[in-house]
């Protein structure tokens, strides 16, 4: 650490016992922290910084708006790089930090990056940010327990950021490893950097410096759309790059931290803030609009940086103490934000306050934070889908004081937090849970058929599933806005790949033909979690009989069937040899696999494979309707529950009198409805603003399965099986209705 020479002076006041490192106190509460000591010494001199500390909001706003007086050169200016690494990483070089330097070479800079981080830029990532928080959340759910900063705050902030830069899962870990590398690298310019890591920790940030250098380099050569490529083709007017590749991998290094540690430790504080505001809490699940003004209150009473810090340009004086030329200033954010001189009811958590944004804790002036935008965007949404998804989650009765034990920028590690697992079940109760995969293979399967093999963006599992499943694919805008279903036809042992089969079908409704014409390897596809209607039963013995594509969900079962030892049978059908997908994998089965082209040898002998009947047996069927109707003739005789079906269409149902008016209660949620005829109980339930998922709307996926408490239903979905049907249960409410006679049912919803 480097400080200004002092000639000899008057004595600098001091604050008796103020202590940053050492006191409990100011990792606890900052903000109360130095309330204690800024009516009595609103300006003193801290001797283990060798700096100024300026408490008062007044005093703060005038250093913190006056470059030209108050210099940040020192807070990079001053970082000693070691020799080793000074030709690839010179002093100059680093001292280059936007939050470190001055106009004009500040104001340069931060011009190639502004563009990144606009109001316009943020919103339109608030969806990708969205999807990301939720399939986070997708992995730790059902633990009941954990670290949230770890397990949510910091991978939120760590993967939106590496989305907004275009980086895929294999630079994650250099990120993560930059993103706390960078923080003490910038706090070694006033604080000292422990002997013991210094080494490891310049080695690292090097390292990753040079690789971005790289990236920066093929983004130039390749650009796309992410904050790197913006930054590496800015150019000046004169038509030059306005920025070489080494600094902009400076500030990339700093996005890594301020980009992703600081709100990551705001949605930290939130959830403390909330815990003891549990009606604040209620008010914002209720009405999702306040969450940016829960995230602006925890900024102001708690920002995750307590301190920016600048050298005096010349001797000055603030609240009556005189500040000399060369000394550093470190200005407390968080006591400028409760300031009473300034702020009513300062320590009060109060979202409705009439001007939410007047803080200072994203600074002020020419160096107002940059990332401003994203981090309210980012903070708020992270917040709102986290009590969406979790809303009994609060933190642990014994929260420890585990932070990173620095002055500038203190982090807490470890903030423990439990929820009731049955938060889960409800969620899954009012949405569909998505993802956005990419298309990592794409094979033409046959005459029309095409596969398609979808993986994480960022290289994570995938959810677990059984055989059976299948999985909604939206076509997006280009396909009609049409959200299809697909079985999952890969391996239920692979969680990083899901392989689906899609037929090219032009009569249907232009789902298929976008994913053949429109998508190929790289592109992102939006799906849901795998659904399972057809679900892979114990046996001794299958028969298995696929029509054409219905050889899809039939692939994981053989898997399955084989591994237990199992006896089976594959009858497979088609129009022709060369029409059917996935032979050739199947040949591996040998024998056991009868492939029955039609114009080869004419309709599937259903009787010579099922007319014995068979109490060991169950048979899986899957195709087109008529197939399904002449398997379901053949085994008429079988014991029920002998046969499992899956239907691409809807049955053909034939009504013989119409439909008459009943009513319905929803229990749940405690509305009681009319439904008249022509119309669903679905459209019912959304008219009278009950939440009930649905895809399909004809009986064929699933989605809208409600459990009947009362009253009979005419089920006329395509998914249950007779016995099922029979049990009542459950309905699909998208197409069933009451049983003739039944006047009233009882739903759970």
């Amino acid at each position: 650490m480097t400080t200004a020479p002092h000639a000899a002076r008057e004595p600098r006041p001091v604050a008796p016992g103020f202590d940053l490192i050492g006191d409990d106190a100011y990792y606890d509460d900052p903000a109360t922290f130095f309330a204690n000591v800024r009516d009595e010494y609103p300006v003193f001199f801290y001797p283990y910084l060798g700096a100024w500390i300026v408490t008062r909001r007044e005093d703060v706003e005038v250093v913190l708006s006056n470059w030209q007086d108050f210099s940040s050169g020192a807070n990079s200016a001053l970082i000693e790089v070691p020799e080793r690494h000074r030709e690839t990483m010179p002093g100059e070089l680093v001292s280059q930090m936007l939050v470190g330097s001055d106009p004009p070479s500040h104001t340069l800079h931060r011009s190639v990056a502004q563009p990144g981080f606009t109001k316009a830029r943020m919103e339109a990532l608030r969806p990708e940010i969205e999807k990301r928080a939720h399939r986070i959340i997708d992995t730790f759910e059902t633990a009941g327990s954990g670290n949230i900063i770890d397990d949510y705050c910091l991978e939120l902030t760590t993967q939106t950021l590496l989305a907004h830069m275009g980086l895929g899962w294999e630079h994650d870990a250099m990120m993560r490893q930059l993103r706390d590398d960078n923080a003490r690298v910038l706090s070694s310019a006033q604080e000292p950097l422990p002997e013991d890591i210094a080494d490891e920790v310049w080695d690292r940030y090097v390292g990753a410096n040079l690789e971005l250098r790289e990236l920066i380099e093929q983004r130039r050569r390749n650009p796309r759309a992410d904050l790197i490529s913006d930054m590496a083709t800015a150019r000046t007017k004169d038509g030059d790059y306005a920025l070489t590749p080494d600094q902009i991998a400076v500030h990339l290094s700093e996005f890594a931290q301020a980009g992703a540690d600081t709100t990551a430790q705001a949605m930290a504080n939130a959830i403390l803030y909330l815990a003891k505001h549990p009606d604040t809490l209620a008010e914002a699940i209720a009405d999702p609009q306040l969450w940016p003004r829960v995230f602006e209150e925890t900024v102001r009473l708690r920002p995750s940086s307590t301190f920016a810090s600048r050298r005096a340009e010349k001797d000055v004086e603030l609240s009556g103490v005189r500040i000399r030329k060369g000394d550093m200033i470190w200005v407390v954010l968080a006591s400028a934000n409760t300031d009473p001189d300034v702020t009513d009811r300062p320590f009060e958590f109060d979202i409705h306050r009439p001007d939410p944004e007047a803080h200072l804790s994203f600074t002020r002036g020419r160096h107002t934070c940059l990332g401003q935008n994203l981090a309210r965007v980012q903070g708020a949404t992270g917040l709102q889908v986290l009590f969406e998804r979790l809303p009994s989650l609060r933190p642990a009765p014994e929260v420890p004081l585990d932070f990173v034990r620095m002055a500038l920028v203190p982090a807490r590690r470890t903030l423990p937090v439990t929820w009731d697992t049955a938060d889960v079940e409800r969620s899954e109760k009012k949405a569909i849970r998505e993802m956005t995969l990419r298309v990592v293979e794409r094979t033409t399967e046959s005459d029309g058929v095409i596969s398609l093999v979808l993986a994480h963006p960022d290289g994570g599992e995938l959810p677990e599933w059984r055989p059976g499943a299948h999985i909604d694919v939206h076509a997006g805008v280009a396909g009609g806005g049409r959200v299809c279903q697909y079985s999952l036809c890969s391996s239920p042992t692979d969680r990083g790949r899901w392989r689906i089969g899609v037929l090219r079908e032009p009569d249907s409704r232009g789902g298929s033909v976008h994913l053949h014409d429109q998508v190929d390897v790289g592109s992102s596809l939006t799906v849901s979690w795998p659904r399972n209607n057809f679900r892979f039963r114990q046996a001794e013995r299958y028969v298995f009989v696929a029509g054409g594509i219905g050889i899809t969900p039939l692939i994981p079962m053989i898997e399955q069937a084989e591994a237990a030892g199992a006896q089976w049978t594959l009858l497979y059908g088609g129009r022709t040899r060369a029409s059917m997908a996935f032979v050739d994998e199947l040949a591996r089965y040998g024998d056991r696999v009868v492939v029955r082209p039609e114009d080869e040898y004419g309709l599937l002998d259903l009787e010579g494979l099922l007319g014995e009947v068979r109490a060991d047996t169950l048979v899986y069927a899957c195709g087109p309707e008529p197939l399904l109707q002449a398997v379901e003739d053949v085994m008429a005789p079988w014991p029920v529950g002998s046969l499992r079906t899956e239907r691409f269409a809807p049955r053909t149902l034939v009504r013989s009198e119409p439909d008459e008016e009943f009513e319905v209660e929803f229990a749940e949620s405690g509305v009681t409805a009319t439904v008249p005829p022509g119309t669903s109980v679905l459209a019912v339930a959304e008219a009278h603003g009950i939440t009930a998922l649905s895809s399909c709307q004809e009986g064929t996926c699933g989605t809208c399965e409600t459990r009947v408490l009362a009253g009979r239903a005419d089920h006329r979905d395509s998914i249950l099986t007779p016995a099922e049907q029979a049990a009542n249960r459950t309905m699909m409410i998208c197409v069933s209705r009451a049983e003739k006679g039944c006047a009233r049912l009882v739903l759970d919803h």
